[in-house]
């Protein structure tokens, strides 16, 4: 039961790597809705502003908030399913230390 959940947070944090580093890139699909959100709007303000000729900084500045906000959602959730992973390791290795001396 132990390894079966392990190799599944496994997955889980190659999944979760995978999404860090495509918003590190810029991506737009590993953000959550009220996240893609913000960017659309972001984009929409700053594409407005350029066509009247104006300055599009705040629009940018809104759009690397997003994306910061992103990235820090997804490290914490990295971290923390590192410390599930550990715990279940944990958990085995006490386990299976129980079952050894129950043997001796």
């Amino acid at each position: 039961m132990g390894n079966v959940d392990i190799r599944r947070l496994d997955k889980e944090i190659e999944k979760t790597a995978r999404k860090l580093e495509a918003v590190k890139r810029g991506e737009w699909w590993p953000l959550n809705g009220s996240e893609r959100r913000a960017m659309a709007r972001a984009l929409a303000s700053g594409s407005y502003r350029t066509v009247r000729g104006r300055s599009t900084g705040r629009a940018e500045q809104r759009m690397d908030t997003t994306a910061n906000a992103a990235e820090l959602r997804l490290t914490a959730e990295l971290t923390a399913l590192h410390g599930e992973r550990q715990r279940l390791i944990t958990e085995a290795a006490r386990a299976k230390a129980a079952r050894k001396r129950r043997l001796f």
